[in-house]
């Protein structure tokens, strides 16, 4: 598992470094919170968005979600930043979109929560823009904040 997160980290220096998005192209998005891509050796990814959490498929705004973010990435070249690997062996990272971060783009949307429990993975500065876009989309209730009492997904999947 190290060696696999060692060569992620320099596939993504590499990529980033070279300017080569064409290496980072998305596939296919699962939810509203993971996408596959294809690297330059035309090996898939899958890829987990960093600091946010969406809501799952059968839950309310799960489809919403998935769709704003295709809207968003599919079809088209990224650039990751990726900071590790999860237990389910996706990269954990921040997807990136014609400079646009994809992962803020949802929070923004009211289609993801800010993943709190995961604040301190991320620079003070993104800690900042997640909780102010949260709170935006909460106050002007947006997507899944148009719910009076909306189920984070974390403790959607506990029950």
């Amino acid at each position: 598992m190290h060696l696999r997160y060692l060569v992620l980290f320099l596939w993504c220096l590499t990529s980033i470094a070279s300017g080569d998005n064409a290496a980072t192209h998305v596939v296919g998005v699962t939810d509203g919170d993971t996408i596959t891509i294809l690297d330059a050796d035309r090996e898939q990814h899958k890829v987990r968005l960093a600091g946010i959490d969406a809501p799952e498929k059968k839950q309310p705004f799960g489809q919403r979600s998935k769709e704003h973010l295709s809207d968003l990435v599919f079809g088209k070249d990224v650039t990751l930043v990726c900071g590790k690997i999860d237990r389910y062996s996706r990269d954990i990272c921040v997807v990136y979109i014609g400079g646009k971060d994809a992962n803020l783009a949802q929070v923004e949307a009211g289609l993801a929560w800010w993943y709190r429990k995961y604040a301190k993975e991320q620079t003070p500065q993104q800690r900042v823009d997640y909780e102010a876009a949260e709170t935006r989309a909460k106050a002007a209730r947006r997507g899944l904040w148009a719910d009076a009492e909306p189920v984070p997904p974390w403790e959607w999947r506990h029950r």
